[in-house]
């Protein structure tokens, strides 16, 4: 905990918002738009950085449909280190940055942390085995950071989802959420992220209530995180990933509604001041 708090801050409750960056290069729905890319990229930075968020987090979101790391090619690790490097030069220093290759690319956006001087990365399947869209994932605690290690990169944290959207987890149906989360904490996670099923669902208040106070890491909201329900979570969590949320219709495939991010923090402010 005392690392998160030293990067992100005292303050309660951060707000993490996400850069969902267009299909890049190689992927199905790439569309030649590459300079485009960076320039909405380093766009939706300064917009953050207008609404004073708390944080940022760069992934490729809309590199639809997802491969497992094994198939992760350079081009992929290239663009997403050359638009965390324009992100990172426009929010101010103190903001910390973040860093999601899908799917699994753990290693991959170490990488990107490392070279581009970002502060954590988000990381699926740290601890367990669960069915994906995309196929089987298998555990990488043990190889993720023995290769944080290697390569120097012990100052990015790394926080893990765990029961992760869009998965099945009935091989894991015996092991409860907070058996899986003091796992996750016995294998050295810097914080853990809990979601809906899907993106832009909201966490189970179950879930939140089973882990609330019984963690010794950060606890966060990956998604489904609103205007609405903020306040259910605001005393119970670290910090909240907010991506749909901001968007125009609440669809993440939209583009970001600077109103939206601006309503949010106004109400966010309300709760901080109580």
């Amino acid at each position: 905990m005392q690392r998160f708090l030293q990067i992100f801050g005292q303050q309660k409750c951060k707000v993490i918002g996400m850069i969902h960056v267009d299909a890049l290069p190689g992927t199905p729905g790439y569309a030649g738009n590459w300079q485009q890319t960076i320039e909405k990229a380093k766009y939706e930075a300064e917009l953050y950085k207008r609404q004073q968020l708390d944080a940022v987090l760069i992934e490729n979101m809309h590199d639809i449909p997802y491969v497992q790391e094994s198939h992760l090619g350079p081009e992929i690790v290239a663009c997403m280190t050359r638009l965390a490097q324009s992100v990172r030069s426009i929010l101010p220093k103190q903001t910390p940055c973040g860093v999601q290759l899908l799917a699994c690319g753990n290693k991959q956006a170490l990488a990107v942390a490392k070279a581009s001087q970002l502060q954590f990365i988000r990381a699926e399947g740290f601890v367990f085995g669960h069915v994906a869209d995309e196929g089987y994932t298998d555990a990488c605690a043990g190889e993720l950071l023995r290769y944080r290690r290697l390569i120097d990169a012990q100052d990015v944290l790394i926080f893990t989802d765990l029961k992760k959207k869009h998965s099945s987890h009935a091989i894991t149906s015996d092991v409860s959420l907070l058996e899986t989360s003091h796992a996750a904490e016995f294998f050295l996670t810097d914080g853990i992220i809990i979601t809906g099923t899907a993106t832009g669902q909201a966490a189970n208040p179950n879930d939140v209530a089973e882990l609330s106070g019984k963690l010794k890491v950060p606890l966060i909201i990956g998604s489904g995180v609103t205007k609405d329900n903020i306040a259910s979570y605001y005393k119970e969590t670290q910090a909240v990933i907010i991506g749909s949320h901001f968007k125009k219709r609440g669809n993440w495939q939209e583009d970001i509604d600077e109103h939206n991010v601006e309503s949010f923090m106004s109400k966010l402010c309300e709760l901080r001041q109580t």
